[in-house]
């Protein structure tokens, strides 16, 4: 998938790299996306075992040109017996931020969910203090649903969190 420079990959050893800078690099994870320190090859194991691409949760790069920018995650949720939808993610270098490429990130991925599944929604949540990651859901098509207080615990205290969803059939 490749749209404005920016596309989304398969993980390979190369992404596994820059993945793990998100657990081993305070700076790099973010304020939003740091929660200590972490076991740093969890994510090459689990590749070793099914290229980051499951089931349940898969895992794509976020490329600009030739350069891994950071990559986007997706979880199943199943509310029911009869359903599931996906809960998504992103995580982006310093260098990548604040320059679209979330956005656009983002809305391949959702594209790429509604095309190769049959889920009729997907969500994304993030900080209520994120205000850039909620400006990048907005743009990429997405609606605020509402607040989840206290839902997330970062250095040393309850955050609240926002939750976002799209609908098939509403992509920009």
């Amino acid at each position: 998938m490749t749209s404005a420079n920016i596309s989304l990959r398969p993980v390979d050893e190369g992404g596994l790299a820059v993945m793990e800078r998100f657990l081993a690099d305070p700076e790099a994870a973010s304020a939003f996306q740091w929660y200590g320190w972490s076991d740093a090859r969890r994510w090459r194991r689990q590749w070793s075992e099914d290229r980051l691409l499951g089931d349940d949760r898969s895992y794509l790069m976020v490329v600009r040109g030739d350069e891994r920018v950071g990559f986007v995650a997706w979880r199943k949720v199943t509310p029911t017996p009869t359903c599931h939808y996906w809960n998504m993610g992103i995580t982006l270098l310093p260098e990548a931020r604040g320059q679209g490429v979330g956005t656009e990130a983002q809305r391949q991925l959702v594209r790429y969910l509604f095309a190769h599944t049959l889920v009729m929604r997907v969500e994304a949540d993030t900080e209520v203090e994120n205000l850039a990651e909620q400006r990048a859901l907005e743009k990429a098509g997405f609606t605020r649903e509402g607040v989840l207080r206290s839902v997330a615990y970062r250095n040393g205290q309850w955050r609240d969190g926002v939750r976002y969803s799209i609908l098939r059939g509403e992509l920009p």
